[in-house]
């Protein structure tokens, strides 16, 4: 029995702790459920996490990328093989990264890896470089950043990073640093400027220009500064109300005068990005005193313009007018309105249309055509006598871009000088018939005279006959005058022999003068095709004056010289020679020298200019080689016929 119970016992004992076991079994079920349940939860926590982290990666176009450096391998993200253009399945290694590196950029890459990678560095990356596409070579810019892992012994075992694509953002920057630099070199070279760019804050942002010391702005580095921080603080205050005008988005230009008396033109322009908000403003200073001045100028000149009595009309090398001041709407009586857009030859006669084209070819070369006189047609039909001074317009740069032409009416003075032409024919004219009555009557008492050996009647008679002679020669030069005047004068061209002309002159010369040795030098077997007559009054002029202006008497030489197809005539003296200015104006009409020496010597100033303007017919000119107190060569060519 008691064996029984023991058995009993025992069985109890181990029921009971059966039952405690399946207590703690059933404790540890539960515990495991709950580790279960934390850790599904935790592991729904971190795939929830990696989504976000995928979405996040997804939407910024992130790539990541991990690289074993022990075994080589390489894994690329989704983004990072879209960055470099590989397959999705694509194999890819080291290498393959290293040959896509833009050549320039890969010596820089791999020192950059191999300093992250460095025991001695930080283990931290973060570079910006170029590279070539897999699938079509194309150069990206990318920014890199990675983190190196190293084990215990020291050895990178791990590097992890990730890259995106700047390429955009990489050129919209190098256009903001391009666009800076041209607005730099823009605003450094405007002539006479000074440049400033400033921020809500009236802060500094840009300031240049060759103005910057003239007006004041001494720093070399403006940016991010305040003007009270550079300046005096009078100059902020006076101009504080303009930078709050130009943040309120007014766009407005004043006048500034400096104390130094230069003008200066300011504009300020607000400043504003694509969403239309102001976000600083420019200041734009010229000096403007050189374009005040020829603003000033130019007034002045207009008032001169309007005010004058001449017309003053400019015209463009084709002939076409572009400006007609109130004189020439009163000579020719045309407005400025009918004649600004219209030919020049709208006031040239037929018969002088021929003026035009001659007078522009001279000044396109640049001459200048002075006192020009012709005539011009007005509006009511009337033709006029002018007298034109027409010279080029040129620019800057020297070139000819226009006429400007000052017409002056001188009908007036013309139809006067021909009232006087006709006096003075008429008078010559009429003194002709006694003057040529009295030197025959000289001449019958002085072969009387000289007869009955009167030295004294002869004397006196040769003396009379002299004078004579010098009024009939000053008539013909008046007769002359007019007719050249009137335009009456022709010649009469024939050949002759130039010897046998000169002798003649000179025989008739030397009763002008004992007290000159006239002398005649190489004109033989010389036969010019000219007016005779008309090279006898030029030479008669030349040697009267050579004698007049010799008082001491001394040699006076007629001579020739052959030259290629043409012959050089020349009258030389020993008198009193002429000053630089006065030949200047030797062969003007009516002009006499300033010279105190010959201001007693008789004439009237109209011999030279006969002489130029007979040789001008002859298409040859007079010239004079002549210095004071030793002579004067006065000489011309003519065409040699043999």
């Amino acid at each position: 029995m008691l064996a029984h119970m023991e058995d009993f016992n025992k069985l109890q004992d181990l029921l009971a702790e059966s039952r405690q076991k399946e207590k703690e079994l059933e404790q540890r079920l539960a515990e495991l459920n709950e580790e279960r349940r934390k850790s599904n939860n935790l592991l729904l926590a971190l795939e929830k996490s990696e989504a976000r982290l995928r979405m996040a990666v997804e939407s910024t176009q992130l790539g990541t990328w991990d690289y074993y450096p022990v075994t080589g391998k390489l894994i690329w993200s989704a983004e990072c093989r879209t960055i470099y253009g590989v397959e999705p399945n694509a194999k890819i290694d080291f290498e393959m990264f290293a040959e896509h590196i833009y050549p320039a950029d890969r010596a820089f890459v791999e020192s950059e890896i191999q300093k992250a990678m460095s025991p001695f560095g930080n283990g931290l990356y973060n570079i910006t470089y170029r590279i070539t596409r897999f699938d079509n070579n194309a150069v990206r810019w990318i920014k890199a950043q990675g983190k190196v892992y190293l084990n215990g012994d020291g050895i990178v075992e791990r590097f992890i990073g990730t890259v995106i694509d700047i390429t955009e953002t990489k050129t919209a920057l190098e256009q903001v640093t391009n666009s800076e630099k041209l607005f730099k070199s823009i605003a450094q070279n405007i002539p006479k400027s000074l440049i400033i760019v400033f921020d809500r804050d009236h802060r500094y942002v840009f300031v240049e220009g060759d103005l910057m010391t003239k007006l004041g702005y001494n720093s070399n580095d403006y940016a991010g500064k305040h003007p009270l921080e550079l300046g005096p603080p009078e100059r902020y205050e006076a101009n504080k109300q303009y930078y709050d005008r130009v943040l309120t988005g007014e766009q407005f230009s004043i006048e500034r005068k400096a104390d130094n008396g230069d003008d200066y033109m300011v504009h300020m322009v607000p400043l504003k990005n694509d969403a239309e908000e102001i976000y600083g403003g420019l200041i734009i200073a010229l000096d403007i005193t050189e374009f005040k001045h020829a603003e000033e100028k130019s007034a002045k000149l207009a008032a001169i313009i309007d005010s004058s009595d001449d017309a003053i009309i400019s015209k463009t090398l084709e002939g076409i007018i572009t400006s007609w001041n109130d004189s020439a709407q009163r000579i020719f009586g045309y407005t400025a309105d009918e004649m600004i857009g219209q030919s020049i030859l709208k006031i040239i006669p037929d018969d002088r249309k021929e003026e035009e084209p001659a007078i522009l070819s001279r000044l396109s070369k640049g001459e200048r055509v002075e006192h020009f006189e012709t005539k011009r047609v007005a509006k009511n039909g009337n033709i006029i006598d002018l007298s034109l001074t027409i010279s080029p317009v040129k620019d800057k740069q020297g070139n000819i871009i226009g006429v400007s032409k000052i017409a002056r009416d001188i009908t007036e003075k013309k139809q006067e000088e021909m009232r006087k032409n006709d006096f003075i024919a008429m008078v010559s004219h009429e003194l002709k018939t006694p003057l040529t009555s009295m030197k025959s009557y000289i001449q019958v008492l002085l072969a009387k005279a000289q007869k009955e050996c009167n030295s004294f009647d002869t004397n006196a008679l040769m003396r009379a006959d002299v004078q004579a002679k010098k009024m009939t020669a000053m008539i013909q030069d008046f007769l002359s005058l007019a007719r050249l005047e009137e335009g009456k004068i022709w010649l009469n061209k024939s050949q002759f022999n130039l010897q046998l002309l000169i002798q003649e002159i000179a025989a008739d010369a030397k009763f002008l003068s004992s007290n000159h040795n006239i002398r005649l030098q190489d004109c033989d077997e010389i036969i010019l095709y000219a007016d005779r007559d008309k090279i006898g009054q030029v030479l008669m002029n030349l040697l009267s004056n050579a004698i007049k202006y010799s008082p001491r008497g001394g040699n006076i030489t007629i001579g020739c010289e052959k030259l290629s197809g043409k012959t050089k005539i020349y009258v030389s003296d020993e008198g009193v020679g002429i000053n630089p200015d006065d030949q200047k104006r030797l062969f003007e009409r009516f002009y006499r020298s300033k010279n105190e020496k010959v201001k007693t010597i008789s004439g009237f100033g109209i011999g030279l200019y006969l002489v130029a303007e007979i040789l001008k017919y002859h298409d040859s000119k007079i010239e004079v080689d002549s210095t004071e107190g030793k002579g004067s060569t006065f000489y011309f060519f003519l065409n040699t016929v043999s």
